[in-house]
């Protein structure tokens, strides 16, 4: 059930323009009492939180600060205040302006929408201070770890910079969630899903399936020579003693493997146990990649790895690791059937049926397909083109070639005006963009990130009932990661209860200082 209660009434936003929802008001209000992390689902309008709280302070006089992690998100944040607040001057910055030119959109404007390494920078650089700022605002928050761009920006304000942070998600990781807490100044966490008895009337249904598919004997030879060769290399690592007991050859026990080599080479241990040990942890990785790609991706996307594996080592100084991983008979022989093969992988046709079923169902229908690499990316995109009635548009990112501000702007404009119904894309998708209302969303491989999978799932279900679909080959890394995804999804909301009633419990008893737990 949908229902309207009204539209917001303050002398800051635009009359009858914005619907009154009760959560979104009790969420901006609290807002207002304590420094708060946001956590609501995609769709369910944390921007109007963000509008709302902003109206307030720019009424008591303070000037607004909105960050966010892309140029595009910053677009799309100042055209919703563009369109909605009243008798407000409006400034958009970021890294491609000259310093001088963002101070003085900074001194002429009450709201300021910008990415944040170019705050970070300034405020680095004693360009200006935050002492005018009476609200700081950090989309996607969950970023703010580490030595992320918000982090610096926080390490400027002080108690006088209200500070809200908005985010679908900030993980199962409690430790992580703390950190962003403590970085960001948050004394306050506030959760709602589409569970909640005032979220709830407003949530159109998403229905999840399950669509499995079996590897082909082609692929299943390859992956059985690629494991055989990474069996011989985890054995090497084993007998050189470092790996950890139990522990299976992952992808994370290489990472860790590493880091503790580089820690004691760091700390000034020499030995040939460490630099073997370094060149064999890296030839785990890229055999372990090279098995993700043949189960999850198909057969063009191993063909570009290994192809590129191949160059690379041709390089006179390219990595000894790689030189010595081809020069393998078993490599060659993997090498030999990829390159003669011409069968994709099953979830490719599998891909093309629902996409073609969804868009035949209905021919005004739009769909998003997400996958994690470029190079799938491009073989989707080629595939899908085929499919009669089918208009489709690639989203990636803009590093290393990618599509630029303005291109990425220009695809999702075509996907919301009907020009484009069918979207392929790599993670910029996942992230707070204001992506046009889509009947089906397809995952061509589970993500083992609870906070992506949440930000893919809710790239529909916005304006109608949804469907998301969940391509996955048996027996393969995909249920790895799904069940990896599952289970962080079940832990996440419990933790944040916790840490949100220890956060509050802190700042009664007076031992909350500001940042510190």
């Amino acid at each position: 059930m949908w229902f309207s209660m009204g539209y917001i009434s303050h002398p800051k936003i635009i009359p009858d323009a914005v619907e009154e929802r009760k959560y979104q008001m009790t969420l901006a209000k609290n807002c207002l009492n304590a420094n708060t992390l946001i956590v609501l689902p995609t769709g369910l309008g944390k921007t109007i939180i963000a509008l709302y709280i902003t109206a307030v302070v720019l009424q008591e006089g303070g000037k607004v600060l909105m960050m966010a992690p892309t140029k595009p998100l910053v677009e799309q944040h100042a055209s919703v205040f563009k369109k909605l607040l009243a008798d407000t001057n409006i400034g958009v910055m970021n890294g491609l302006m000259s310093a001088e030119k963002r101070k003085g959109i900074l001194e002429a404007n009450d709201l300021i929408v910008s990415t944040p390494q170019c705050i970070a920078n300034d405020l680095e650089n004693g360009r200006y201070g935050m002492r005018d700022f009476g609200l700081v605002i950090y989309d996607e928050a969950h970023r703010g770890t580490g030595n992320y761009a918000y982090v610096t920006v926080a390490e400027h304000c002080t108690q006088k910079n209200r500070s809200v942070g908005l985010t679908a998600s900030p993980g199962s990781d409690i430790k992580k969630v703390e950190e962003v807490c403590r970085n960001l100044r948050f004394m306050r966490i506030d959760v709602r899903t589409e569970n909640d008895p005032d979220v709830a009337p407003y949530i159109h249904d998403t229905y999840i399936k399950r669509v499995e598919v079996n590897m082909p004997k082609e692929l299943l030879d390859i992956v059985d020579i690629l494991k055989k060769l990474l069996d011989h290399y985890f054995i090497e690592l084993t007998n050189l003693r470092l790996t950890k007991e139990n522990w299976p050859p992952s992808t994370t026990h290489m990472l860790m493997i590493g880091e503790s080599v580089q820690k004691r080479l760091r700390r000034g241990e020499r030995s040939a146990t460490l630099y073997r040990g370094l060149t064999v942890q890296s030839i785990c990785i890229k055999i372990l990649h090279a098995i993700n790609l043949a189960e999850t991706q198909g057969m063009s996307s191993l063909r570009l790895y290994m192809a590129k594996l191949n160059e690379d080592a041709q390089v006179q100084k390219g990595n000894k690791g790689g030189k010595e991983l081809v020069a393998r008979k078993e490599y060659l022989d993997a090498w030999n059937m990829v390159y003669g093969s011409r069968i994709e992988h099953p979830k490719v046709s599998k891909l093309m049926s629902l996409v073609s079923h969804i868009l035949n169902t209905d021919p005004a229908s739009k769909v998003m397909v997400f996958t994690q690499y470029r190079d799938t990316c491009d073989v989707l995109v080629e595939k899908l083109s085929c499919i009669e009635g089918a208009s489709v548009g690639k989203l990636i990112g803009q590093s290393n070639g990618g599509l630029r501000q303005k291109e990425q702007i220009g695809i999702l404009e075509e996907f919301r005006n009907g020009i484009r119904n069918v979207i392929v894309a790599t993670s910029v998708g996942e992230e707070g963009l204001d992506i046009a209302s889509t009947n089906a969303v397809v995952f061509y491989e589970p993500v083992p990130s609870e906070i992506r999978t949440i930000q893919r799932r809710g790239r529909t279900g916005r304006k109608s009932d949804g469907e998301v679909y969940v391509l996955i080959a048996r027996g393969t890394m995909d249920e790895v990661f799904e069940y990896s995804s599952m289970k962080k999804e079940d832990q996440m909301r419990s933790r944040l209860e916790k840490l949100n009633r220890e956060l509050s419990l802190s700042v009664e008893e007076g031992q909350l200082k500001l940042g510190d737990f």
